[in-house]
């Protein structure tokens, strides 16, 4: 069995971060994205070989991810010569691989039992299945709609509030068995929710699907990208650098320097390299990326700095995302939700926000 993951977004929604980042690389405190889920996928024993479809900056991705020896699975990479949609992609990915593949949008981080998702599709011998997953306000979302027996019936675009009949939408993974590509052209953008779906309903095959009340999100924006964070340091997201970690939380790479006098509240992760001076504050839900510099009587809370940053003298950070290569002068403040691209740099009292 193969899982392939579509990769191939521009991440716009994330700019600037996704300028020079792709979004399946963009770090989780310090590991990109697609390790998450690389590391679902290889919990099933049959799936031998997770193929990457990917579009924008493609070299980017493979220098990081590599061949995937050190994640204890096999990555291969495909391209698309042009965007190709979500079906397009896969059946361009899937290529002459006729068995069942497991598919994730590259935007996804969840904790879903997988393997439970796989048996469903075996014991029902479905054609595909969908995971489906609720939400709190259903007329933002294309919504799903199934029969009692799990059988979807239906996708429906954004209901008005009077339509509403349920409040489950598409969680973005399935499994799909390859004989039905098909359905879909070959080398031209298809849409899998708007073109091979419906098709499957309309042809009564059996499409099934699999209704997951776990932890999911979507991090494709600046929001969600910070809600991920704090997730994982509450402990909603079980994962390493907070897994058991005992309150207050906090995170400290073995080689960072966190000098006597310097402030840390839980929960926080600084990353290997990092400097806090004596009279730093790192407050809740900060995040220091690696090699970053913090200079006696800086402030940063519920932010998210990446990697070798500077951050200046009485510099204050708050609720704000940086980049790479970031250098925030003496005395500056950001907030406000304030999100800084790879190497800005803001000079001394500057400030983002009255």
């Amino acid at each position: 069995m193969k899982a392939i993951l579509l990769a191939g977004g521009k991440g716009t929604r994330l700019r600037p971060l996704t300028i020079h980042t792709p979004k399946p690389i963009v770090p989780i405190f310090n590991r990109p994205f697609l390790q998450y889920q690389i590391d679902l996928v290889k919990q099933i024993p049959e799936i031998d070989e997770v193929i990457l479809s990917l579009n924008y900056q493609p070299d980017r991705i493979e220098e990081v991810l590599g061949d995937g020896s050190a994640f204890g699975i096999k990555l291969r990479y495909v391209v698309e010569p042009e965007p190709l949609g979500t079906g397009g992609a896969v059946k361009y990915a899937a290529g002459k691989i006729s068995d069942s593949i497991v598919v994730f949008n590259g935007d996804v981080l969840t904790q879903i039992d997988l393997a439970a998702v796989i048996a469903l599709h075996k014991e029902r011998e479905a054609r595909a299945t969908i995971v489906l997953t609720p939400v709190e306000n259903p007329s933002a979302y294309g919504l799903v709609e199934t029969d009692a027996d799990g059988n979807v019936q239906q996708f429906v675009e954004k209901p008005d509030a009077d339509h509403i009949t349920t409040n489950y939408i598409n969680a973005g993974i399935y499994v799909l068995e390859a004989d039905t590509f098909d359905r879909m052209p070959d080398g031209e953008p298809c849409s899998i929710e708007r073109t091979y779906f419906p098709s499957l309903v309309e042809q009564r095959e059996t499409f099934v699907a699999y209704v997951y009340n776990g932890y999911w999100i979507d991090i494709g924006t600046p929001e969600k990208y910070i809600d991920v964070h704090r997730d994982i340091m509450d402990g909603r997201y079980a994962t390493a650098p907070f897994l058991d970690l005992p309150a207050p939380r906090v995170s400290v790479a073995p080689d960072a320097i966190v000098e006597k006098g310097a402030t840390l509240e839980g929960p926080c992760f600084i990353d290997r390299g990092a400097v806090v001076q004596a009279g730093a504050r790192i407050g809740p839900y900060s995040v220091i990326g690696e090699q970053t510099h913090v200079e006696g009587g800086a402030s940063i809370e519920g932010s998210i700095l990446w990697p070798h940053s500077r951050v200046n003298r009485g510099a204050s950070i708050r609720d704000a995302i940086l980049g790479r290569d970031c250098h925030i002068g003496e005395s500056a403040a950001v907030g406000g939700g304030a999100v800084l691209g790879d190497n800005t740099t803001l000079t001394d009292y500057t400030r983002t926000e009255r």
